[in-house]
């Protein structure tokens, strides 16, 4: 099947890839984690905000931009690509639709990008940007609860990519505001939420392909351009392919959820596994053909790498999905005889 990006949605991503451009280098990148100024993140999140990201699914008639989850594979992926450390799939991909569609009060502080907003549809799972969040949406039991930072308690956890801001989040039995219930409710949201960080994969995994292509092209041995060297060439050559395979994946997860598509919960996994393993495997080659400079964290490399290693576990790691979809399928493991 022919995927491509429908005009609203190429706007829309094209809009945030020229504000991040402008607004989100890897000096922001870097004050997002511990001990940097989160203000400065805050602001970019803000301007995002502006310019309508964190309404993309919520409807016309509650400020947002009308959108459905076509959008996301675009959107997110400029998201991605920016390394900008934000909660994009946890905001645009399943809290705010879910507090529109409660009528939440607080629709209007996250939409102008005044409330920070995360969310997690695994319970007991740490939860990202815990440590830093204003609103929490998390699931207990069959339900999904909207809570204030002042109503849970927030226990931080550590992680490879510091800016996540992890923690242990831990509600108040029947508190907070109920959002939505059943195990079909839940399933939804944790599928927005796997779509939106498959697609930052995505990005991800393109701008470490970039970024390594422009230094082995500069970076010199033996007399030559470490980029003419055919090992270096075929390693680059094999991400720069896994990353391709996975973005149509990734269009295909977006636009059977919009579609409804009886076949959506295996094609969001299958786009999911395919960006996890097209990131790691763009992070593996990107240090490997960088040398000693590559395992530095004064470069700026390693931004991103961890950041790819995060989210690569995040919302379900490949080997869980790899799972889901042989479940889906009625698939049988064939022991030895």
């Amino acid at each position: 099947m022919r995927f491509s990006t429908a005009e609203n949605d190429a706007a829309l991503a094209g809009a945030v890839a020229d504000l991040l451009a402008k607004e989100a280098g890897p000096e922001e990148i870097r004050a997002g984690w511990p001990g940097g100024r989160s203000e400065r993140v805050d602001a970019v999140w803000r301007k995002l905000a502006g310019v309508g990201v964190a309404g993309t699914l919520v409807p016309e008639a509650d400020d947002g931009l009308g959108l459905d989850e076509n959008a996301l594979p675009p959107l997110l992926t400029e998201l991605g690509r920016s390394g900008i450390p934000v909660p994009a799939a946890e905001t645009v991909a399943v809290g705010a639709p879910l507090l529109a569609a409660a009528g939440a009060p607080q629709l209007a502080g996250v939409l102008a990008g005044d409330l920070l907003l995360t969310a997690s549809a695994d319970a007991g799972a740490p939860v990202p940007f815990g440590t830093r969040a204003d609103l929490f949406v998390l699931r207990t039991g069959e339900q999904l609860r909207l809570y204030g930072c002042d109503e849970v308690d927030a226990e931080p956890v550590g992680s490879a990519d510091g800016s996540r801001a992890l923690a242990r989040v831990t509600a108040p039995p029947g508190g907070g505001l109920l959002l939505a219930e059943g195990p079909d409710a839940v399933a939804a949201a944790w599928r927005h939420g796997v779509l939106g960080t498959a697609a930052l994969l995505v990005g991800l995994g393109e701008r470490m392909v970039e970024l390594t292509v422009a230094y082995v092209a500069e970076r010199h041995q033996f007399g030559v351009p470490v980029g003419s060297f055919q090992a270096v060439k075929h390693a680059l050559a094999d991400a720069e392919l896994a990353v391709r395979f996975a973005r149509p994946a990734v269009m295909a997860a977006g636009w059977a959820q919009a579609a409804g598509d009886p076949g959506a919960a295996v094609r969001t996994s299958m786009a999911k596994v395919l960006a996890s393993d097209a990131a790691r495997l763009a992070a593996r080659t990107a240090i490997q053909c960088h040398g000693a400079i590559g395992y530095t964290t004064e470069y700026d490399l390693h931004l991103y790498a961890k950041r790819a290693w995060a989210l690569a576990a995040a919302w379900g790691g490949p080997s869980d999905h790899r799972e889901l979809i042989a479940r889906e399928l009625d698939l049988t493991r064939v022991g030895r005889a």
